[in-house]
């Protein structure tokens, strides 16, 4: 896991967030990156930077589907194992343990595998649909997707 603190998220530190991921990979390296469509992650200067490093494809999830980022579980997973339990003298403090946990963290790390299997519930490409159907917490077991 790559992690970076910062004060604000502006194009500015998106893209030194991208030089830092690329400064230690071989330059031929493909490196595909997952991110929301904020829009700091589409200024002309994080354009700019992709076109100087070829090799840095960014991938946009679509509006609305928080579900789909798995860096949405990452952050579920600080939220429960660092954020809700700690106490933090500081933001500085916060930052820290922050980057303490992604270290432990990653000398254990494991992929996620995730798929999605079950097809009938699949938005198509020839599908004008932009509805996306949230269940209720209380939902029957035979009304929740396979997933």
């Amino acid at each position: 896991m790559v992690g970076k603190t910062a004060g604000k998220h502006t194009s500015a530190e998106f893209v030194a967030f991208l030089d830092e991921l690329t400064s230690g990979q071989p330059r031929k390296r493909e490196i595909h990156v997952i991110v929301d469509n904020l829009s700091a992650h589409k200024t002309e200067r994080v354009q700019l930077f992709l076109q100087e490093h070829p090799q840095v494809k960014l991938h946009f999830t679509p509006t609305y589907s928080s579900w789909l980022n798995q860096v949405e579980l990452w952050f579920s997973k600080i939220e429960r194992d660092v954020i809700a339990r700690g106490v933090f003298s500081s933001v500085k403090d916060l930052a820290k343990k922050i980057m303490r946990y992604i270290r432990r963290y990653n000398h254990q790390a494991k992929p996620v595998k995730w798929s999605y299997k079950n097809t009938r519930n699949r938005i198509r490409p020839d599908s004008d649909s932009n509805v996306t159907v949230h269940l209720e917490a209380g939902a029957l077991a035979s009304e929740r997707p396979e997933w």
